[in-house]
């Protein structure tokens, strides 16, 4: 009798090693507003770097018009990883109710001294030549609560203009903001790269401020999952941070940058030689370590309460979880 209750352990033993052998792997879709700008557009174009994908996990990146939508997606459970801007990641916690939120990973940041701050832009040959010259003028956003709309909101606020009463706001995806400007169907609009870089707006328009002149140095993209995926799928989310970590020092790495051009311009069929300046100087400062910084993040969450988006003090260190990616990080570096 006791020969046979080992015999029946040892069986069930095998087929729980079988049916964990053939896991099928956690799918993790990974939303993404900016092609290249966002990790989560490019992470697919060195495949063959992701080492788990496919065994652990399988990724699908997913496309918003920037990060609102993308909480709103993950609330109702179609998103695993939302690409948030610091500006949406109060207002996903506070008015969406997200209280197990996480910030896992950082994305990039902006006004780091030496690269690139996004830009508030006018006719280069229009009436407006300061922000007091806004009063009464027609602004464009992404959408209430953006990151371009809190900067934009803010230097405003600094000269005493308010929505509605001072000025009017229209929305538009950023590929359509130079043609708002050329059209004079918007006096400011915020511009990011890639669009940020195209020869036909520079031609036409310029900088009338920057977001590091709003609040200086910005968190201003971060990977966030909620909490309970985590903990149910720890180690294929490890595993996901490994290969996210590996592409991502790829492209950063500049042996690699006139591959990395190629991938973009593939990406947004355009000219690759108009993106000499992706993952350098010019462009936004990207951790190769991925992470986020969190005094930085502080203070711009702090912006977005004092703008009236949200009501309460959020402490961000409540609201993040690293360990993922340090687990990962230690792989790498071993």
């Amino acid at each position: 009798m006791l020969i046979l209750r080992k015999g029946l352990f040892g069986i069930l033993a095998v087929l729980a090693l079988c049916s964990a052998t053939h896991a099928e792997p956690v799918k993790i879709r990974i939303g993404w507003a900016v092609p290249a700008a966002n990790w989560g557009s490019i992470l697919l174009e060195k495949k063959e770097l992701a080492r788990h994908l496919g065994q652990s996990y399988v990724l699908e990146p997913v496309h918003y018009n920037g990060s609102p939508p993308q909480f709103a997606a993950m609330a109702r459970g179609e998103l695993e990883i939302a690409d948030l801007t610091f500006s949406t990641l109060p207002i996903a916690i506070e008015n969406a109710g997200l209280v197990d939120l996480r910030v896992i990973a950082g994305g990039f940041q902006d006004g780091l001294p030496g690269y690139y701050s996004q830009e508030f832009m006018v006719l280069a040959d229009g009436p407006i030549k300061t922000v007091e010259d806004l009063k009464g003028k027609v602004m464009a956003t992404v959408g209430a609560g953006a990151a371009v709309d809190v900067g934009m909101r803010g230097m405003l606020l600094r000269y005493d203009l308010a929505k509605d009463r001072d000025y009017t706001m229209v929305e538009a995806q950023f590929s359509n903001m130079r043609t708002l400007l050329l059209e004079k169907k918007a006096d400011l609009v915020p511009m990011v790269p890639p669009f940020a870089f195209d020869a036909e707006l520079r031609k036409i328009a310029r900088p009338l401020f920057r977001q590091t002149d709003v609040s200086g140095q910005t968190q201003l993209v971060m990977w966030t999952a909620r909490q309970r995926f985590i903990d149910d799928h720890r180690a294929a989310m490890v595993d996901f941070m490994e290969d996210a970590l590996r592409i991502t020092r790829w492209f950063l790495d500049p042996a690699n940058h006139k591959e990395a051009m190629a991938i973009v311009g593939r990406m947004t069929e355009r000219p690759p030689e108009g993106y000499d300046w992706v993952f350098t100087e010019r462009d936004y400062y990207r951790d190769p370590s991925m992470l986020p910084d969190l005094a930085a993040l502080q203070k711009n969450v702090d912006l977005v309460r004092d703008l009236g988006f949200v009501k309460d003090d959020l402490d961000v260190s409540q609201y993040t979880d690293l360990t993922l990616l340090e687990e990962a990080a230690k792989r790498l570096n071993k």
